[in-house]
């Protein structure tokens, strides 16, 4: 027997309702776990998820990229620094483009996390005067450093070493600026200008201190000295003194003594 036509009805409105929120439900779990908001996202077999957001006049790094992202783009946007460990968790990403934003600061552990994946890491066009190893910790990316108004000092100098970068892209360190400014390194790769010494004026304002430092304890040395010798001598002078008066007393002593024999 055929069943009620208000039970097949009610059996179809159920299983477009069961449908509909299968599919609400997958639509907002793509929607939230796929893609960055506001950003473009695509995804191949190859080469694995790519997040564009790029010209968004992004003025912070968005937080909720997915973790299985391959390549970010950020370049375009009003950014002015990057903040520790801002891309924690993207153990994949092999790319991040931060090129063309107003960054001027890096802070400590800006890139933690990427050290094993990281391949490539733009930061050209943007404001950055000083190089902080610190916020490259353990990053051995080919990176772009080019078009920043790099400040070549004696910090500069001395944070290179400690970069872990690929060498290579080092030489994107041009000079924009030196400390100090007759040293004449500006429009320099400063890496291949291996004879430069921006610590010189440091150095030589460290031994001209030190000496200062000397001098000042060798006038100690020598006023202790001299006041040593001066109070010396008084008390020697005094103790010539009372040597000296030690014979009269003396003297007078056995003439008292003589005439007590006498009388």
């Amino acid at each position: 027997r055929a069943p009620p036509y208000w039970l097949l009805r009610h059996s179809v409105v159920m299983c477009l309702l069961l449908h509909s929120l299968v599919l609400m439900t997958f639509c907002f779990h793509h929607a939230a776990t796929s893609c960055s908001k506001n950003c473009y996202c695509t995804e191949s077999e190859s080469g694995g998820k790519t997040v564009r957001c790029s010209n968004l006049q992004l003025t912070e790094i968005p937080q909720d990229i997915p973790n299985d992202t391959r390549r970010v783009y950020l370049d375009f946007n009003l950014l002015t620094t990057v903040p520790t460990n801002a891309f924690a968790g993207l153990t994949q990403l092999v790319e991040l483009d931060l090129s063309h934003n107003e960054l001027s600061e890096l802070e400590p552990g800006a890139f933690r996390g990427l050290g094993s994946s990281l391949q490539f890491l733009d930061l050209s066009s943007n404001k950055l005067g000083n190089l902080t190893p610190d916020a490259f910790e353990g990053l051995r990316a080919r990176a772009n450093l080019t078009n920043n108004p790099w400040h070549c000092n004696c910090n500069l100098q001395m944070a290179m070493p400690r970069v872990d970068l690929e060498p290579a892209s080092l030489t994107g360190v041009v000079c924009h600026t030196s400390e100090p400014e007759k040293i004449g390194v500006e429009g320099l790769a400063f890496l291949l200008a291996p004879d430069i010494d921006l610590c010189v004026e440091m150095k030589r304002t460290t031994d001209v201190a030190m000496l200062v430092v000397m001098f000042g304890w060798f006038t100690m040395v020598i006023s202790y000295l001299v006041y040593y010798v001066r109070a010396n001598q008084e008390d020697a002078r005094r103790h010539l003194e009372y040597l000296k008066s030690l014979p009269s007393r003396q003297g007078k002593s056995e003439e008292s003594s003589t005439i007590s024999t006498v009388v």
